[in-house]
C-alpha cells in the first residue's frame, strides 16, 4: 500500500510539473504585447509624426532652397528660377530643361509639316502667328520642308526670372539639323539630306504660376 501511494504521488507531481510549464508558457506569451495594439495600461499606440503645415512664407522658402542648381549657369539665372520655385512650388528646373527641348522638337516638326493646330497649343498668339504667316507664305510659294532634327547637342539657361505671376525662362539650343525644302513636284530645290547644318536658337518659354494648367508657351523666338 505504502508503494503505491508513493507511485501514485510520483505521478501527480510529474503530472503538475507538465501542466504548470504548459500554463506558465501560455502566459507568459498572452502577456508580450502586440506592436501597434491598443494596451488601456500603455495608452494607444503612437501614430506618425506629421509636420505641421508651414506657413507661406516658410513654404515658399522651402521651395526655394530645393531648387537643384543646373550646371553652368549665372547666378543671376539661378536667383530667377528660385523666384520661379518659390512661386510654384511644383517647378523643377531639370524636368523644365527636359520639356522644352521635347517642346522645341516638336515645335521645329509642326512647323516644317505645317501643323497649325499643334503650333496653337505650344506658342502663345504672337508666335503662332508668326509661325502660321511663314506657313501660309510656304504654301502659297508650292514649297514645302522635308527637315530633320537630327540632334540636339545643347540646352542651355541663358535668363530665368518672374514678372508678377508671369514666368520667363530662356533657353539656347545648339542643334544639328538637315535642311531640305521641295518644290510642288517633290523635286529638291534647295539643301541636302545628307549635310546636317549647325543651328543656334535662343527660345523663352513662359508660364502664369498661377494657373492651374501646367503648361509652358513658347513666348519668344531668335537666332543664336
Amino acid at each position: 500500500m505504502t508503494v503505491e501511494i508513493v507511485i501514485l504521488a510520483m505521478i501527480a507531481a510529474f503530472l503538475g510539473l507538465r501542466l504548470y510549464s504548459v500554463l506558465g508558457r501560455r502566459a507568459e506569451h498572452e502577456e508580450e504585447p502586440i506592436a501597434g495594439r491598443f494596451d488601456p495600461r500603455r495608452g494607444a499606440p503612437t501614430a506618425p509624426r506629421v509636420a505641421a503645415p508651414a506657413k507661406p512664407e516658410e513654404g515658399a522658402a522651402a521651395a526655394a532652397s530645393n531648387v537643384r542648381p543646373l550646371p553652368t549657369v549665372s547666378p543671376a539665372v539661378e536667383r530667377g528660377l528660385r523666384d520661379i520655385a518659390a512661386a510654384d512650388r511644383r517647378f523643377d528646373a531639370f524636368a523644365f530643361v527636359e520639356g522644352a527641348r521635347s517642346a522645341y522638337r516638336m515645335i521645329l516638326e509642326a512647323f516644317w509639316n505645317g501643323d497649325k493646330a499643334e503650333l496653337k497649343q505650344l506658342c502663345d498668339d504672337d508666335v503662332y502667328e508668326g509661325f502660321s504667316s511663314a506657313i501660309d507664305a510656304r504654301v502659297a510659294a508650292g514649297e514645302k520642308l522635308d527637315n530633320r532634327l537630327i540632334r540636339i547637342e545643347d540646352s542651355a539657361v541663358t535668363a530665368a526670372g518672374l514678372d508678377g505671376s508671369i514666368a520667363r525662362i530662356t533657353i539656347r539650343f545648339r542643334s544639328d539639323i538637315a535642311a531640305v525644302t521641295r518644290n510642288a513636284d517633290d523635286v529638291m530645290v534647295a539643301g541636302s539630306l545628307d549635310d546636317a547644318i549647325e543651328a543656334i536658337d535662343v527660345w523663352t518659354f513662359k508660364r502664369d504660376v498661377t494657373s492651374p494648367d501646367p503648361d509652358w508657351l513658347l513666348d519668344e523666338t531668335d537666332e543664336g
